[in-house]
């Protein structure tokens, strides 16, 4: 399969790079990359056995890779107002268009430009960052749960979790692409928030008892959120939120994205992980005091190292 990635950053260097690895044709669009990944190649640093591929294809604009079958979006949120012009020379008759991308509006925003049928979203458990020009490293996790933006299964969605789990990323296809969105926001907004706020990775703030508390209790209002969505299965508060605790309990003093975003002034991801859902909640009556409050000095933050 034609691949092209459209934001090669931690995300989609390290997936496009395992895809490539298992035989897949893969075009990746670089930016500061370019130059070293075209000199010495891609080093993958993974808990699960570092690799290096000497060979990538790398392109500078979207037009040098041409139309693909498989457009994988893994860019930053705050760049979507470049995402429609990235995707479109990508586009032939049958490209399917799949956005790795945190929060919501992201399906949106490609199905009003190239058709619902194209579009498929997935959420990623990964936790990846990015080392020197030309190297990402792999920490843990990784599993993707994808589906169609048009909702139900498919039969593309459960050929394309199986071409992720050929490249050994666990992968599931859902019917529920809603749901599967809202949960990862149970672990995004509180986590990113808060650790871009604190300059505190997860490990510090479970380890402070009322920092645990105060995500427990933000887990279950983007619950109570995401429950009022009309998915085809409710969360269950209490037990999911538990699980999410117990994971990231394993996950020793990583940093957020959003952290590391604050620490090197660059913009958060407000809209997507933020400000959309507040919207939404508040369209079915749902109100999240404190997520707003945490918005609210998330945004703070950003005016003041405007």
């Amino acid at each position: 399969m034609r691949i092209g990635i459209i934001g090669a950053g931690a995300l989609g260097l390290y997936y496009g790079a395992m895809l490539q690895r298992s035989g897949q044709d893969v075009h990746f669009l670089l930016r500061r990359d370019y130059q070293a990944i075209q000199k010495r190649g891609l080093q993958v640093y993974s808990c699960h056995g570092d690799f290096h591929l000497a060979q990538i294809s790398g392109h500078q604009t979207p037009q040098e890779i041409g139309t693909v079958d498989l457009v994988i979006v893994g860019l930053k949120t705050i760049s979507n107002h470049h995402l429609i012009d990235l995707v479109r020379p990508l586009i032939g008759t049958e490209t399917a268009i799949l956005t790795l991308q945190n929060g919501l509006g992201n399906e949106e925003l490609l199905a009003a430009a190239f058709g619902r049928e194209r579009v498929l979203g997935g959420v990623a458990f990964l936790c990846s960052n990015r080392g020197k020009s030309g190297t990402v490293h792999h920490l843990g996790e990784g599993k993707i749960r994808l589906g169609e933006f048009s909702g139900g299964l498919s039969q593309r969605s459960h050929k394309l979790a199986e071409l992720f789990r050929a490249a050994s990323i666990a992968c599931d296809a859902v019917s529920d692409l809603r749901r599967a969105r809202w949960e990862k926001l149970v672990w995004n907004i509180p986590f990113n928030g808060l650790s871009a706020l604190l300059g505190k990775d997860v490990t510090d703030i479970l380890n402070h008892p009322p920092s645990k508390v105060l995500v427990e209790d933000l887990m279950l209002e983007v619950i109570a959120g995401a429950n009022a969505q009309g998915l085809e299965e409710p969360i269950d508060g209490p037990e999911f939120s538990q699980q999410l605790i117990s994971f990231t309990e394993n996950m020793d003093h990583y940093r957020p994205s959003m952290m590391i975003d604050r620490e090197e002034a660059l913009p958060l991801e407000l809209e997507a992980i933020y400000s959309i859902p507040l919207q939404q909640a508040m369209a079915v009556g749902i109100n999240m005091p404190q997520i707003k409050m945490l918005y609210a000095l998330l945004d703070f933050g950003e005016n003041d190292s405007a």
